[in-house]
């Protein structure tokens, strides 16, 4: 199983820090957002990794590297608490370039090769996972019952006219169609895709397949999931934990928030604030 992180995107909608900070590091308390994902794929049992990038990401590889000075340093003053929060992920993190901003389905073609014949996590750095099991672990239990790609759900019960929602099989686990913002009161379901996906090696042939055909502009990866699900190639997986979408700025806020109520050393200060800036007690 490999793991791929989509995180090529402008993250305009955080300007102007995003004008030269890549979206993917703005911490969520003192860890990037990007690494919460890459800790999942790694409690996975995922040892590697792709992410896409483009030219203005140069920082994303250099987070991932060694940071050779300050590890010389926290050795010779014997600080192995500060040594084990710099060390790399135990992963090999391989960075891929889309030039040009093509929609995700041609950033995903710009790893065909990474994938090489094996099935693949696919995450967006958008979209942070807390709980046990990890995310991408419940993915892979669900491909290793049914063998096809699998895609990620939480259950709405309120309106679902914002998302994109599944339309189960009658067994309770093939997706038989999907439906992107259906109109209030004509949902096929209330399960709804949070855009983590499993994707089997026919995924890649597929998206290369709707490739060739294209005629221009964006590129998505729904071309081939459409094609999945209508061979009845496609499972879900409802899946447990919390997610936490950074996508922008209240959804980030709100996740800097909840990490900061789960800090025993950040908390004070959250409480303190809720009640002199708040007033609430």
């Amino acid at each position: 199983m490999k793991g791929i992180i989509v995180a090529a995107g402008y993250g305009t909608r955080f300007l102007p820090v995003t004008k030269t900070v890549p979206k993917e590091l703005l911490p969520v308390g003192t860890r990037p957002a990007i690494a919460f994902i890459v800790d999942e794929f790694v409690a996975s049992g995922i040892e590697e990794i792709a992410i896409i990038t483009s030219r203005r990401k140069k920082a994303l590889d250099d987070y991932f590297d060694r940071e050779v000075e300050l590890e010389e340093l926290f050795m010779r003053e014997g600080k192995a608490d500060k040594l084990a929060l710099i060390a790399p992920p135990k992963a090999h993190i391989t960075f891929v370039r889309q030039a040009q901003m093509r929609g995700t389905g041609h950033a995903l073609l710009q790893v065909r090769a990474f994938a090489a014949g094996q099935p693949c996590v696919v995450a967006y750095p958008d979209d942070l996972h807390v709980g046990s099991p990890p995310l991408a672990a419940q993915l892979a239990e669900v491909y290793g019952r049914t063998g096809k790609t699998v895609m990620a759900t939480i259950h709405e019960p309120g309106d679902v006219s914002r998302y994109g929602v599944i339309d189960p099989a009658g067994d309770g686990i093939t997706v038989k169609g999907f439906v992107e913002k259906p109109a209030k009161g004509r949902e096929p379901s209330h399960e709804v895709s949070i855009g983590r996906y499993l994707y089997t090696p026919e995924f890649f042939d597929l998206l290369d397949e709707g490739w060739k055909k294209h005629g221009g502009g964006e590129y998505f990866h729904t071309y081939a999931l459409d094609r999945l699900i209508a061979a009845g190639k496609v499972a879900f997986c409802r899946t447990v934990g919390e997610r936490l979408d950074t996508g922008e700025p209240a959804g980030y806020l709100d996740a800097i928030l909840r990490n900061a109520a789960e800090d025993p050393g950040l908390r004070p200060v959250l409480e303190r604030f809720a009640r002199e800036k708040l007033g609430l007690h």
